[in-house]
This record gives C-alpha cells, sequence and structure tokens, in this order.
C-alpha cells in the first residue's frame, strides 16, 4: 500500500478493516478530526511510515465524519491510534507521540504471525 487510507463512509471503514484483517497484516487507525492540531502535526509523520511500511496497513477515519465508528471504538481524544491484528485491538496510543508510535508499531511487527519459521540465525 505505502500510504494512509482515509475512510469517509462506514462501509469504507468495514471494507479495509475486513481486508486488513484477512490479510493478517497488522492495521494501525488514526482517528482523528480536522480541527485537531496534534493530528495535523502528525499526519507527514503517519505518511512517512505508511510508505515506509508497506506490511502494515494504515487507515484514517475522521470522528466527525464517522461518529458511529468513533463511538463504536470508544474514541475520546484526538489522535488515537488503535492497533489491530487478525480482528483483535492489541495496543493503543493516545496522543500525537511520534517516538511511542513508532515503538508500538515496531513491537506488534516484530512479534512472530503465527506458523512462521523465519530464523536469522
Amino acid at each position: 500500500m505505502g500510504e494512509v487510507i482515509g475512510c469517509h463512509t462506514v462501509d469504507a471503514w468495514n471494507l479495509q478493516l475486513q481486508n486488513g484483517n484477512d490479510s493478517k497484516k497488522l492495521i494501525v487507525v488514526d482517528f482523528t478530526a480536522s480541527w485537531c492540531a496534534p493530528c495535523r502535526f502528525i499526519a507527514p509523520f503517519l505518511a512517512e511510515l505508511a510508505k515506509k511500511l508497506p506490511d502494515v496497513v494504515f487507515l484514517k477515519v475522521d470522528v466527525d465524519e464517522l461518529s458511529d465508528v468513533a463511538r463504536d471504538w470508544a474514541i475520546e481524544a484526538m489522535p488515537t491510534f488503535m492497533f489491530i491484528k487478525e480482528g483483535s485491538i492489541v495496543d493503543k496510543v493516545v496522543g500525537a507521540k511520534k517516538e511511542e508510535l513508532q515503538q508500538t508499531i515496531a513491537k506488534h511487527i516484530t512479534e512472530p504471525a503465527s506458523g512462521s519459521a523465519a530464523s536469522s540465525s
């Protein structure tokens, strides 16, 4: 992919989430808002991460545009980043924290996927 995919309808959100879950890739969801200054601050950083990490699915949801989705996911502050693997929430970062965001992504993409026998030795 290499990009942050904006989900502007509930159908698009459900489709992207399903595709990500089916691919078994880590999904990072950025719950954002157009009026949120920290969200605008972190957006270019997220776009760079998406380019560098093609094996991670990056989705963006505007909480005002998809308020039902934001409510379903109990989003209370922006930006909130949810980390999803195979349909389960595995982590969450609240706030425009570049370092924490990067570390959390690294943590979840380096964990071995079930059934993988990759070894560096």
